[in-house]
């Protein structure tokens, strides 16, 4: 693959993915290397000159009053890195903190920062090189950028902490010589260039929001297999319906329905068994439709925030202003988080309920009893839809915004947090969750199908089926289902069985 170039503009989230997961190789454009280089000499000008600047010739926080002189400025800046690195807890997944330092690189690129050059090689030589700093998840309040875990990033940068190079947990200093890199000594701004942004909760968003995005595709075609199951009725799903109420997304869903069943001989009309099928098969396109926007929302702000600058404070070249802003703060993402968590969090909601209809004898329409093939003897699915209900039950608490909370620090200097990094982490949970959900719904409506015929489902959602096939086999006897689950979660957030999918049913929403 060729090189993701870095200009502080261009980043997408599918880019962050592959850079992530596939350890795509980043560079830095040309025009970016100048801009840095010309705000770096803004800088040292400013250093020389004796010039206040908050980070540079004063202390952080409730210490901004206090004048640091030039002679002390690189001490300065190893002192903060040092003192704000004391986030706890487990280290961040090595694709979460490539993420990271791939955003943090794309902000200081955009030449807004002062950092030197040979630091912001540095960095990207890291990820080039796959020195992944260990990063503690917890200690961010989300606002004066994500300050303790990213300190973790930086004590690598100066050849100190620790980071995993080629499945070893090394010191900081090992991991850079193993790789061929030399640890650099930080000048003045270059700290707080590094710490001062939302690339923690930013990082954790981009990657669960694309990791989100393809469950809510697969949902639909889960949801077109258990409908089938079911007997459902697709007439809820014509176009006209959906045009009278012209939410994008919900005609998308709808769209996507209509295709996902073309072909099932297992469907039924209006009347034919039922006039009309519970909220959780007929309101496919209401509610899908519905997180697609809350998708569609969170998609529009990390693609802002993946290419903005949001440290402090901010120097422009044009007119050579230094000026203390705010763009560290993460209440927009904290936002985003909160309400994708519950998007997502609806979307497995209805179809733990559809989970329950297809187990339930009193609601299946006929299907064997908690789809046993012995009822009784066995118990069959039974308990997969308990996991169901407590996966969501678990949703319900993480889905507790966390942007309503606040904390004042710095001695009241720092008043009011976002706790965006606390959204992310806990929409990070709620994705997962939401893949068992869906990965027990998908189980279940393939075991339904096994009993009113399989040779009558739909083309692309018999792909569907046979994908499933290919890594879970029926439950004929009872046995242990987790490892089942797992498989087929990580499948789905994968979004490996789309591409055949569509190839059947065409290009899906």
């Amino acid at each position: 693959m060729t090189p993701v170039i870095l200009d502080g503009e261009k980043l997408t989230p599918e880019l962050v993915m592959e850079v992530a997961y596939e350890h795509r190789e980043v560079m830095l454009c040309h025009d970016a290397r100048e801009r840095v280089k010309q705000c770096r000499e803004m800088v040292e000008e400013l250093v020389a000159g004796g010039k206040v600047v908050y980070g540079v010739s004063t202390g952080f926080g409730k210490f901004s009053d206090v004048h640091i002189s030039p002679q002390d400025t690189a001490k300065l800046q190893v002192n903060l890195i040092r003192s704000h690195a004391c986030a706890v807890g487990s280290p961040l997944p090595e694709e979460t903190v490539r993420a990271l330092m791939l955003l943090r690189a794309n902000a200081l690129a955009k030449g807004y920062s002062g950092i030197r050059l040979v630091t912001l090689s540095l960095l990207i030589d890291c990820i080039n090189h796959g020195v992944h700093p260990v990063i503690p998840e917890q200690g961010s309040l989300g606002a004066s950028g994500d300050l303790a875990p990213l300190s973790h990033l930086a004590l690598v940068l100066m050849g100190e902490g620790e980071a995993f190079y080629q499945g070893e947990r090394l010191s900081g200093a090992e991991a850079l010589a193993k790789a061929g890199l030399e640890p650099i000594t930080l000048q003045a701004k270059e700290g707080l260039a590094l710490i001062n942004g939302t690339q923690i909760m930013t990082s954790l968003g981009t990657l669960t929001f694309v990791k989100a995005r393809r469950l809510a595709r697969i949902a639909d075609v889960i949801a077109s297999l258990t409908l089938e199951s079911l007997r459902g009725i697709p007439d809820a799903f014509a176009e006209e319906v959906h045009l009278a109420r012209p939410y994008p997304e919900q005609i998308g869903v709808a769209k996507n329905l209509r295709a996902l069943l073309k072909g099932s001989r297992l469907t039924t009309r209006q009347g034919e068994i039922r006039v009309q099928d519970a909220y959780s098969l007929r309101c496919l396109p209401q509610v899908h439709g519905a997180t697609r926007q809350v998708l569609a929302y969170a998609e529009d702000k990390l693609t802002i925030e993946i290419n903005a600058a949001t440290d402090n404070p901010l120097l422009f070249l044009e007119d050579g202003k230094v000026i203390s802003g705010g763009n560290f703060h993460g209440q927009p993402i904290a936002f985003a988080m909160d309400f994708l968590k519950i998007g997502m969090s609806e979307l497995a909601n209805i179809s733990e309920r559809r989970t329950e209809r297809l187990v339930n004898p009193a609601l299946s329409g006929g299907l064997p009893s908690f789809l046993s093939h012995n009822p009784g003897i066995g118990s069959g699915l039974m308990i997969t839809q308990y996991v169901s209900a407590s996966l969501v039950s678990e949703n319900k608490v993480l889905a507790h915004p966390a942007s309503v909370d606040s904390i004042p620090s710095s001695a009241n200097q720092e008043d009011h947090v976002s706790m965006g990094t606390t959204a992310a982490r806990h929409a990070v949970q709620v994705i997962d969750n939401v893949s068992k959900v869906l990965a027990i719904e998908l189980l279940c409506a393939a075991e339904a199908a096994e009993f009113i015929g399989v040779d009558g489902l739909a083309p692309a959602t018999r792909v569907l089926y046979e994908s499933l096939r290919a890594i879970v086999q029926p439950v004929i006897e009872d046995r242990s289902t987790s490892g089942d689950i797992e498989r087929i979660a990580a499948a789905l957030l994968s979004g490996d069985w789309l591409d055949a999918i569509e190839a059947v049913s065409g290009p899906l929403y």
